[in-house]
């Protein structure tokens, strides 16, 4: 450990911060108890995913002024877990204690027209795109763009707030449908595979990158992720320089997801990028020598960033509650010990008290000796849960 870190290192039974109060904020409040610290969870909803675990909750809105001062006081850091936290609520807590990511960093990930500018500043590839503000925007000059696919600016994820789009005719009622607030309009690009890169960087600029990897969805959801990606060695390099890079830019303390599209004739274009832990990092809690959230929890402390070797490939299929209901709509519970049977399975429920359809419920990483084994199990547990193909 050097002595920087030793010098300014959080020390055991200190308290952690987190906004959000998610599945990724309960995997965080884990990594960070295994290390020896205590969590204090701010989030509004009693009974969530974090603070069912977390040694503390603060029921409050991210905005309360009450509650941002009981995190400042207690807490020797604060993390977010979802994008959407407002960045003022961060602004707020950086006057008085360290806050990662930066309210700046957040910012410029919630709004995708500057997200895609600073991308491309930073020399790094993303899809043709145009900003749409006002009814006025969408003229002839669009057409090149097209067929493409209208974006909301702001609070898109898992394919919501996203319009397919042939023609000029198509733009404009999309954008009546989606209530007329700023869109991007991006180019429909012919897709060979989507990847993803998770890099943890830490307060002095020290990154460090985990694995590529290989991402599958259905109906706009992550399904299924496959690591190492299979791409080969160069390009997987370039994606995890490409990671850094747009870190670097940022000057982003915390861990950052990097998506990228694989196209055709293209190469590697970044989708967009998200300012915490990713769901298509989670592989990384079972077959990692560091997990992505003890990534988080070692920056938000200044210790030393942990290892990020793959000690073995692994599989990562996605639980939604569709699950936990038969196709007649009446609730089940899925058959986790055939699934469990299972040598290779490791499953990850997040404590959710109700299942929906589409919603997020937990994640199964398979990990094996062979990635095709991995894949041959994870066929094994779609078969036994009933999840159909991915789309792509």
């Amino acid at each position: 450990m050097s002595n920087s870190h030793n010098a300014q290192a959080a020390k055991p039974n200190q308290w952690l911060g987190l906004l959000g109060g998610g599945q990724l904020g309960r995997m965080f409040c884990m990594a960070a108890q295994s290390l020896g610290f205590r969590v204090l969870v701010l989030d509004p909803a009693a009974n969530g995913p974090a603070g069912s675990v977390a040694d503390d909750q603060v029921l409050a809105d991210y905005m309360d002024d009450e509650g941002l001062a009981q995190l400042a006081a207690r807490c020797v850091g604060v993390t977010t877990e979802f994008e959407n936290v407002p960045a003022l609520a961060l602004d707020t807590l950086s006057k008085s204690i360290p806050v990662s990511p930066s309210a700046f960093s957040v910012g410029i990930a919630q709004n995708r027209i500057d997200e895609k500018a600073y991308i491309q500043k930073c020399g790094v590839p993303v899809a043709p795109h145009a900003a749409i503000r006002q009814t006025a925007d969408i003229s002839i000059a669009l057409e090149p763009l097209l067929p493409g696919i209208l974006k909301t600016a702001r609070l898109g994820y898992d394919g919501k707030g996203q319009v397919r789009v042939k023609s000029l005719d198509e733009v404009q009622k999309a954008f009546v449908e989606l209530g007329q607030v700023e869109c991007v309009l991006e180019q429909r690009l012919p897709l060979l595979k989507e990847v993803s890169v998770i890099v943890a960087r830490d307060s002095m600029g020290e990154c460090a990158t985990f694995p590529v990897a290989e991402n599958h969805h259905r109906k706009g959801i992550l399904a299924t992720t496959v690591v190492p990606a299979r791409i080969d060695e160069s390009m997987g390099a370039q994606a995890r320089a490409n990671a850094i890079a747009i870190a670097g830019a940022l000057d982003y303390v915390g861990v950052l997801c990097v998506e990228f599209f694989v196209v055709d004739g293209m190469g590697l274009v970044v989708n967009e990028i998200a300012p915490r832990p990713h769901n298509s990092g989670h592989y990384s809690i079972d077959a990692c020598v560091t997990s992505q959230f003890e990534q988080q929890a070692r920056i938000l402390a200044k210790l030393p960033l942990g290892s990020t070797r793959q000690h073995s490939p692994a599989v990562m299929v996605n639980l939604l509650g569709d699950l936990w209901f038969t196709p007649e709509g009446e609730e089940r519970e899925p058959n986790w010990p055939a699934v469990l049977a299972l040598p290779e399975v490791k499953l990850h429920l997040y404590g959710k008290e109700q299942a929906r359809v589409g919603r997020k419920m937990g994640h199964i990483t398979i990990v094996a000796a062979e990635l095709e084994r991995a894949l041959e199990v994870a066929q094994m547990v779609r078969d036994i849960l009933g999840i159909g193909q991915d789309d792509d």
